[in-house]
């Protein structure tokens, strides 16, 4: 919907927002008290950088903050992107990318819904400046169009309700990531045991384990070097020709740094290829050989072309491709190629340097017994990201009906809503 058309309800309100609004506008602390720990002094928030889907997610803190937030502020960008908006779960400390709004006699998730949907027009008054940026006035004067005061607290009634469950969605999303990077780390030095659990550390049971350059492996495990698990690619294809050209095409920027996920794909006459590319089949692990600390890999589903920045690691017939995958992805392999990566100007290793690289390997069986316990957890996290595009994709429906007059807010609708949200999948229990 164009911003022409938002609001055809007649008795909607236009109020600037100076009239139901307090700003303060942000301004940066002294450098030397900023540091690298967001639960030190105050949380200390430079830009949008570090906003979340509903709140903030700080990076810094500073001792001595020279602008404050206050909880329950509504907080938006004011320096290039414009427009982006939060919201303030605590005090922080705010610098000259941010103004904080403070609101009166209206609640902050309604008033920061609407001000996100003007921030098109807020851009176009940025743009007028050399570098994109509003200022307090541009703010003061911004016109909002709110429903009538009757159906104020059941509209943020409603937005509260989506973004609780967003927010409790997303921990559990991050969580699940946590969990799963601390899973990967003892799947790799510890496996499974005969009874398909994890082996207690060497610490506890000393026994089950052996000396290894890389530390201690379990007994079972057989030390030996990485590129005597794989093979690589022999020769290049035109992907000027067919069937190459037709062919999907994956190049670094296609992959997620650490998760193992293909972004995008795009064949190679989309992408209008035309030097050597790789042949990779199904089972393949695809590895960004160049800038080796992002940790780019994807197994492959089926076959095409990777760009000669990438290897297809061919698994042997011993080893299970998701559990070499799970090896590139990992600390020790990752740590060593970023190691040897530096020898030269330019971030990259080469096939000679990952024949340096040694590491313990499972049984096949036993390979398999991880690779379905990394694969459950994929699952799990893919399955909470999937509600939680439901839900952002909900608000964005529900808020453009209700703050357009399109739908008008009843109590009986706000209960709706939170009936939605207790059904979805018991999202504060799981």
């Amino acid at each position: 919907m164009s911003e022409a058309d938002t609001t055809n309800a007649p008795d909607f309100l236009s109020v600037p927002l100076g009239e139901i609004a307090h700003i303060e506008m942000g301004q940066s602390p002294d450098s030397r008290y900023v540091i690298d720990d967001p639960f030190v002094g105050h949380p200390f928030l430079q830009g949008n950088a570090e906003f979340g889907v509903v709140f903030p997610e700080p990076k810094y803190g500073c001792l001595r903050p020279a602008k404050l937030c206050k909880t329950n502020d509504v907080l938006i960008s004011v320096r290039a992107p414009v427009g982006a908006v939060n919201l303030a779960d605590r005090d922080y400390c705010i610098g000259r990318g941010l103004a904080a709004i403070r609101v009166k006699g209206i609640k902050p998730s309604l008033v920061g819904e609407v001000i996100a949907r003007q921030s098109s027009a807020l851009r176009r008054v940025s743009q007028g400046t050399t570098f994109e940026a509003i200022n307090k006035s541009d703010l003061l004067t911004l016109s909002l169009k709110l429903p009538p005061k009757n159906e104020w607290a059941h509209v943020a009634g409603i937005l509260d309700t989506l973004d609780t469950a967003i927010h409790e969605t997303e921990a559990i999303i991050a969580k699940l990531k946590a969990v799963k990077q601390g899973l990967l780390h003892d799947l790799l030095t510890r496996g499974i045991d005969a009874n398909g659990e994890l082996r207690p550390p060497p610490a506890e049971a000393p026994n089950l384990y052996k000396p290894s350059p890389l530390g201690w492996i379990p007994k079972e495990w057989n030390f030996a070097p990485f590129v005597s698990k794989i093979d690589f690619p022999e020769g290049q294809v035109d992907p000027r020709r067919s069937p190459y050209r037709d062919w999907v095409l994956v190049a670094p920027d296609h992959i997620e740094s650490e998760t193992g996920r293909l972004l995008s794909t795009a064949t190679a006459a989309e992408q209008q290829a035309i030097s050597g590319k790789y042949v990779f089949q199904a089972g393949d692990v695809i590895y960004s050989k160049i800038r080796p600390y992002l940790r780019k890999a994807v197994l492959a589903s089926s076959s095409g072309l990777c760009s000669a920045d990438m290897y297809p690691l061919r698994p042997k017939p011993e080893i299970d491709s998701r559990y070499l995958l799970a090896v590139v992805l990992g600390d020790q392999f990752s740590r060593f190629a970023e190691s040897v990566s530096m020898r030269s100007g330019f971030p990259k290793i080469n096939r000679s340097e990952m024949s340096e690289f040694s590491i313990g390997w499972p049984s096949s069986d036993e390979q398999s017994w991880i690779a379905q316990i990394l694969s459950d957890a994929d699952i799990k996290q893919r399955t909470e990201e999937d509600e939680f595009e439901k839900l952002r994709l909900l608000k964005a429906g529900l808020m453009d009906d209700l703050l357009t007059g399109r739908i008008r807010v009843t109590p009986l609708l706000t209960e709706a809503a939170q009936q939605k949200r207790g059904a979805a999948d018991g999202l504060g229990t799981r």
